[in-house]
């Protein structure tokens, strides 16, 4: 269960590492990447950064090698625009939920179309 404090933390890591991105890094692999959420372990040295991306699994590939190339400059600015002790380490993870639920939404679409008279 999360705290208040690390749940207002993961979603101010996740606005911050989100802004980053879209303003400060410049690779041309990075696609076109929404940040889904921040887990962050109970001792809050280690975040999670989920993320999601248009296009297929070539452009997914491709946002994650860019996304852990930039970790340390990411990671350098962070810590700069934050108090606290420990920054944590970031290591960023495709969203599958997503794509999951974008699946069980088209299959139900599907069902009620095969079963409308």
């Amino acid at each position: 269960m999360e705290t208040t404090r690390t749940a207002r933390l993961a979603t101010q890591l996740q606005q911050e590492i989100a802004t980053i991105i879209h303003q400060e890094l410049k690779d041309p692999r990075l696609g076109f990447v929404t940040m889904t959420r921040v887990e962050l372990s109970k001792d809050l040295s280690h975040a999670k950064v989920l993320f999601s991306c248009l296009g297929g699994e070539e452009e997914r590939v491709r946002s994650q090698a860019a996304l852990d190339h930039a970790t340390g400059f990411i990671h350098g600015l962070i810590k700069k625009r934050f108090r606290l002790k420990v920054i944590p380490e970031l290591l960023f993870r495709y969203d599958e939920s997503i794509a999951g639920s974008i699946a069980l939404s088209e299959t139900l679409d599907r069902l009620r179309r095969h079963n409308q008279p």
